[in-house]
């Protein structure tokens, strides 16, 4: 199928999976897979760019990835503070406006400040809107919007009937982000492992065998081929 026969996402979400089995593979440390997982990221994000996406969120770190043995939490930490440095250049080069959702309060003061300090950087590009999971748990981010909610409606500033499906999006993390209108799990995986639970209740889903570091730009436009195959429905309604 041709690029211009394509019915391109506005935005795509992946739970980028397979690094660790990827490594193995190749007889290496899941460190090792981690680290070209991480390489990755930027050819997605020049791919999807190339393909017409506005909106690109990836689940880099989740509220439960903190079990993981701490070697392997350390390492990934490390890569992480390698690729928000990165970023800032990469984000100015390609245009591209990044930001980061989830639960800041447990990453360590350093990352915190490059995170601000790359959100504040491109926050006036105009090129591919790319979010970033970080320390991120759709349930969790649901209780603390929660919470924020009763909170305001305690002090006064809400009612209990102002609170509708609007609103609570409002409290989300990704308020002013389109939601996704398709999820991609590389690795086969048939699951969301807690990712963006609210916003992807209308979303596509699509489960490629490959694995994280082998997703490349064919890849991504093998995935689209397939969304483009499907008959969108919102609550019944069949997209136009």
């Amino acid at each position: 199928m041709s690029t211009e026969n394509l019915k391109i996402p506005q935005h795509i979400a992946i739970i980028m999976d397979g690094n660790g089995r990827w490594a193995k593979q190749k007889r290496m440390p899941r460190n090792y897979g981690h680290m070209q997982g991480s390489k990755r990221v930027e050819d997605i994000c020049r791919a999807a760019h190339e393909l017409g996406v506005k909106y690109l969120t990836i689940y880099a770190f989740s509220t439960e990835n903190w079990s993981r043995p701490a070697d392997e939490v350390k390492a990934l930490m490390r890569i992480l503070r390698d690729y928000l440095k990165e970023s800032v250049k990469k984000a100015s080069e390609n245009n591209m406006r990044v930001r980061v959702i989830g639960d800041r309060e447990r990453l360590d003061e350093d990352i915190r400040a490059s995170i601000e300090h790359l959100e504040e950087v491109s926050a006036g590009n105009t090129g591919l809107n790319f979010q970033i999971a970080l320390n991120y748990g759709g349930r969790d981010e649901m209780l603390r919007a929660i919470r924020r909610i009763a909170a305001e409606c305690k002090d006064g500033q809400l009612s209990v009937e102002d609170i509708d499906e609007k609103l609570f999006s409002s409290y989300l993390d990704t308020a002013d982000i389109p939601e996704p209108d398709f999820m991609i799990r590389t690795s086969g995986e048939q699951r969301l492992s807690n990712f963006l639970l609210w916003q992807t209740a209308y979303s596509e889903f699509y489960f490629p065998e490959v694995l994280w570091p082998d997703f490349d730009k064919k890849e991504l436009k093998k995935a689209i081929e397939e969304y483009t195959k499907r008959d969108r429905r919102f609550g019944g309604i069949k997209e136009e």
